[in-house]
């Protein structure tokens, strides 16, 4: 498959007698998510490494051509340094393996205080990476990597390591007077967003309003970059997170027909081919 859609995360209890048919036990959330999305954002990695067993678990819990885009985890990447931690990173990739094919993009999500005086330590970094095995992808988030020369020069690096580019997009969640994200507990930034792929790949983190029709025209701009990306023969993994987490899977599946109805060829949501769906959330 050239494109892939998901949510943040796959273990939230606030799906169940949605996403999930009434009932449902934790320990079969993934195994139900996995046959509704065909790609995961793995947040848990970010805060915790999970044991063999639990990998093995998580490769025989899901169907062929699902893939999990693995964060990871903070105490390599919010250190002040990466490459003092390189091989804690290659250790990373080595329980990751039982994955086998199942195992997309890992990506790195540096923090606001990373910034561009920090490029040679981000370039020994990214260079140890194994990039024939396991694709790579970057998010930055201090300002100054989106401003030159700086946004030139990570976007050289990236380009010549094969490198990709997590694309995050806030801009529904700072659109209007509201704020949806006052009763989340962990707070987007907000940054500008670049439409620009540096590698075959490229991760895109869709950061959507609870309101469905403030994510409309955001929504609009990426079904013709992805339209785009996909006649060039990019592979493209798109997240939809929201402050209100309830409404993330829906709001997935509403892109997933706005890409079908706009002539976009992508595979089909496995969510729509279940013989009894779980009733639709409430979106408006």
């Amino acid at each position: 498959m050239s494109f892939f859609i998901g949510c943040a995360v796959w273990a939230y209890k606030g799906w169940v007698g949605e996403l999930f048919p009434p009932g449902t036990r934790p320990a079969d959330f993934l195994h139900l998510y996995s046959r509704r999305f065909t790609t995961v954002e793995g947040n848990t990695t970010f805060y915790a490494i999970p044991n063999q067993e639990t990998v093995a678990r998580w490769a025989t819990d899901t169907p062929p051509g699902f893939e999990f885009c693995l964060k990871l985890p903070r105490d390599i990447t919010h250190n002040q340094q990466l490459q003092p931690y390189i091989p804690d990173a290659l250790k990373f990739i080595e329980v990751m393996r039982p994955l086998g094919k199942r195992l997309g993009p890992i990506f790195a999500q540096l923090p606001p205080s990373y910034a561009p005086t920090l490029l040679d330590d981000l370039t020994a970094f990214l260079s140890a990476w194994p990039h024939t095995e396991i694709p790579l992808a970057l998010e930055v988030r201090h300002r100054d990597w989106f401003k030159e020369p700086h946004a030139s020069n990570l976007k050289a690096l990236l380009e010549k390591l094969g490198v990709g580019r997590v694309l995050l997009d806030s801009r529904p969640i700072y659109t209007g007077d509201d704020d949806p994200q006052l009763q989340s507990e962990r707070r987007k930034p907000k940054l500008p967003v670049q439409f620009s792929i540096t590698a075959p790949f490229s991760l895109i983190r869709f950061i959507s309003h609870p309101n469905l029709e403030i994510n409309q025209p955001f929504m609009a701009e990426w079904v013709t970059q992805i339209q785009q990306w996909l006649q060039q023969g990019k592979r493209i993994y798109f997240f939809v997170h929201c402050p209100l987490e309830e409404r993330s899977p829906n709001t997935a599946r509403h892109f997933q027909k706005l890409l079908e109805q706009n002539g976009v060829k992508v595979p089909p949501l496995p969510w729509d081919n279940l013989d009894s769906p779980p009733n639709q959330l409430n979106l408006w």
